[in-house]
């Protein structure tokens, strides 16, 4: 069953974190932001909904760039139940889709519980100074892939971010797995 996202609370700013890589380097939000923006992407490796976009997702990040945008995706999965999202899986998810950008592994989930976040993907695009300007969709695809030619939701987004510092007001929310939390 999909999750939606919540509507964007324009202006919220992203908080702090600091994760590992699966390049093997530890990154915070200060050493991933944007000069105009950046794009928060919470992913995991198993969840068809990401698997049907996610070299949508790897473009559009690759597009944003030199756009001022930098991206960074988070697997905040229970990879003891979904072993598919194991560290080691995420390096080599990463590395077969050509990623060029940080992936990184919440292993307690609290960055995913501190930004609220519900569904792979969940995506969470910010302004230069870090407020919240996008939570929707990036394209009308779901299970399956859509067509080539969708309307681009996510990068049309990032790009009006980059160019105004301000994000569509009207947005249609992501929809995916739910993340997959720990038992406590």
């Amino acid at each position: 069953m999909a999750v939606e996202t919540p509507i964007c609370d324009f202006g919220w700013k992203a908080p702090n974190f600091k994760l590992p890589g699966v390049d093997g380097k530890t990154y915070s939000l200060a050493d991933l932001r944007g000069e105009r923006g950046t794009l928060i992407m919470f992913i995991c490796n198993h969840c068809p909904y990401v698997k049907a976009v996610i070299d949508r997702i790897v473009r559009d990040a690759n597009e944003l760039k030199p756009l001022g945008i930098e991206s960074v995706a988070i697997c905040a999965n229970d990879w003891r139940a979904y072993p598919d999202d194991s560290f080691e899986n995420m390096k080599t998810f990463a590395a077969h889709h050509n990623f060029t950008f940080p992936y990184l592994h919440d292993e307690t989930q609290s960055v995913a519980r501190t930004y609220d976040a519900v569904c792979t993907p969940d995506f969470f695009g910010f302004d230069a100074d870090l407020g919240l300007q996008y939570r929707g969709r990036l394209d009308a695809s779901r299970k399956e892939t859509g067509p080539a030619d969708l309307r681009r939701d996510l990068f049309l987004a990032m790009k009006q971010v980059a160019e105004t510092g301000q994000g569509p007001r009207e947005q249609i929310p992501s929809a995916g797995c739910s993340i997959k939390w720990r038992e406590s």
